[in-house]
């Protein structure tokens, strides 16, 4: 997953992996900063929006909530990063849609989002053990 994630301001919004295990998908990002001001996060969104959008044709998105989060920070200090694991029901896309991942800075305009394709999502890496702490 070299190749998805947004940077910009001194921040980096990472995808490190997706997996999957008993039908539910798990997101691995990582949001490092690398200025010396605290990042702050307001939200998070998960939304499934098409591709192309032609002129004057309504706009669709579907917000997916997440089933569970593990170690989610609202604040990531400066010259530091954090990482958190996303889970999720299984889900595909079709051919004209993709998936957004949004982060906004509470106060700011430090906002980063990425882009996961369907072709993404089907390489998933299996998981045969999972260990919850």
């Amino acid at each position: 997953m070299k190749h998805i994630g947004s940077k910009g301001f001194g921040i980096r919004f990472l995808l490190k992996g997706i997996y999957t295990h008993n039908g539910l998908l798990y997101f691995h990002t990582e949001i490092r900063n690398s200025s010396n001001v605290p990042f702050d996060v307001d939200y998070i969104t998960w939304k499934i929006v098409d591709k192309k959008v032609v002129k004057r044709t309504a706009i669709q998105e579907q917000v997916i909530q997440p089933l569970r989060t593990q170690n989610f920070v609202l604040n990531v200090s400066g010259n530091s990063s954090e990482r958190t694991v996303w889970t999720m029901d299984k889900f595909t896309l079709p051919d004209d849609k993709c998936l957004v991942v949004e982060v906004a800075e509470k106060n700011g305009g430090r906002n980063q989002q990425f882009v996961i394709e369907n072709s993404d999502l089907i390489r998933a890496k299996l998981i045969s053990e999972l260990k919850v702490k």
